[in-house]
């Protein structure tokens, strides 16, 4: 009984080419959706006051950053791609391992999917035509920017950095735009007309609004760990790795302060608490002949950002987990431009059964549950490693720690106990899965005859 060897005279060793430019924009195209320019409506709503509502933002953003600086240390002592899936094998052993990243490739296929199909319904905005078909057209940009990928790993960068660029670029020119208008009446003005001051609400129930609009907004900063799915592809990863994920956190926190603020200047609070889509509110009055096409337009370049990188991600988790294993060695077959081609066929070819399923939306909780998952296994992770491992090399360590971590491990935890309790059908289904997970190990963990 032997382990299953990699094919022979196939390249398996995927390239350390990418900088920390690269990196950034991939956790920046990770994290930057359409939530930015939809959310503020809802945070408002629940705060009703301009301080409130900022104050709300920048704790979101800090702890981001709190969490990247923790992310940042297992990243730069463990530069191997896989995500998550790293963190847990070093920690837990091999088994806890695998079941975090066999759910977070899940996670991440499905996100694909579901983006691709978003994607369809602003493309089909602008060309109407488009929207007739849905799953044919999703699965035709999976396919597209798939090639872009599959041509390597520097292309699919190239593809990364634009798309990221763009969108910034769109962002701070939207936000930009705010402050030349002049603020109507109302905007800035401090809490609705006729409600109660701030200090009253508080003692009235604010904290719920609170509690609210936090959980709204860290779900908007998700994301500013894209760039640890590619570590083992980033140059000097022991410097690069803790830049690309603290700087896209800090990044993005400036860049959605920018943006709020914006709103609140160019929007009556009455008129911002009941937007559905505050950008498009925003867009019209900069632009009052095509200001829904520019958000569409914004709204169409943030999911492709976002599906080209999990069409980047996905694979690297699948390819760490088959070269931890026994017998998916298959799957680590490199191409020559540095894309894990196989692992790649086999994600894409997942969300494109996705696609076809017509059924997305429970997998979409699920596959939220399990981000959660991930983090708290990851945080958990970076105790037990200052643990058991004191002395191991860290180019870089947390600052703060353990009470940074220890701070959003709570919050992590705090979370997930309310995702359950809100959607326990998706909790449940994401506790079967990580149950099957398991028999999937030994399976690919045994060996075989030689």
């Amino acid at each position: 009984m032997t382990e299953a060897p990699a094919p022979t005279g196939v390249q398996t060793s995927l390239m350390r080419v990418m900088g920390v430019g690269f990196s950034i924009a991939l956790a920046f195209g990770n994290t930057i959706g359409v939530g930015i320019l939809r959310l503020p409506g809802s945070v408002a709503a629940a705060l009703q006051d301009p301080v409130l509502i900022i104050a709300v933002w920048a704790i979101g953003g800090i702890y981001a950053i709190l969490g990247a600086v923790s992310v940042a240390e297992l990243a730069a002592m463990t530069p191997l791609s896989g995500g998550f899936y790293v963190f847990a094998r070093r920690a837990f052993g091999p088994r806890i391992g695998f079941a975090v990243g066999w759910n977070d490739w899940l996670a991440t296929s499905v996100t694909c999917a579901y983006v691709s199909l978003t994607a369809v319904d602003f493309l089909g905005a602008l060309a109407p035509p488009v929207a007739a078909h849905p799953q044919l057209a999703a699965i035709g940009l999976i396919l597209a920017f798939t090639g872009f990928n599959w041509l390597g790993v520097r292309t699919g960068g190239a593809v990364q950095n634009l798309v990221s660029g763009l969108v910034g670029l769109l962002l701070v020119g939207l936000a930009a735009a705010c402050f030349v208008l002049p603020p109507p009446p109302g905007a800035l003005g401090g809490a609705v007309a006729g409600a109660p001051a701030a200090p009253v609400r508080l003692a009235a129930g604010l904290v719920s609004g609170l509690i609210v609009a936090l959980r709204t907004v860290l779900v908007t900063y998700d994301g500013w760990y894209g760039a640890i799915y590619m570590s083992e592809e980033t140059v000097n990863p022991g410097r690069s790795l803790p830049r690309a994920v603290i700087g896209c956190a800090a990044l993005v926190m400036s860049l959605y302060l920018l943006i709020n603020l914006g709103f609140l200047h160019a929007l009556p609070m009455s008129q911002l608490i009941t937007s559905k889509l505050p950008a498009a509110d925003v867009a019209a009055r900069i632009f009052p002949a095509g200001g829904a096409t520019f958000v569409t337009v914004v709204s169409l370049l943030t999911v492709l950002g976002l599906l080209n990188a999990m069409i980047l991600c996905a694979p690297r988790v699948i390819y760490a987990l088959a070269r931890d294993s026994a017998r998916a060695r298959g799957l680590l077959q490199v191409g020559k431009g540095g894309a894990p081609q196989a692992a790649t066929a086999v994600s894409v070819g997942v969300a494109i059964l996705l696609v076809l399923s017509g059924s997305l939306e429970q997998l979409v909780a699920v596959a939220a549950v399990f981000f959660v998952m991930n983090f708290v296994f990851s945080y958990s992770a970076l105790f037990m490693l200052r643990y058991r491992e004191p002395h191991a090399e860290r180019p870089f360590r947390a600052w703060a720690f353990p009470v940074s971590t220890g701070v959003v491990l709570l919050g992590s935890c705090v979370f997930l106990v309310l995702t359950a309790r809100e959607d326990p059908r998706s909790a449940l289904i994401a506790a079967g899965l990580l149950l099957v997970s398991q028999p999937a190990y030994s399976w690919a963990n045994r060996a075989v005859r030689s």
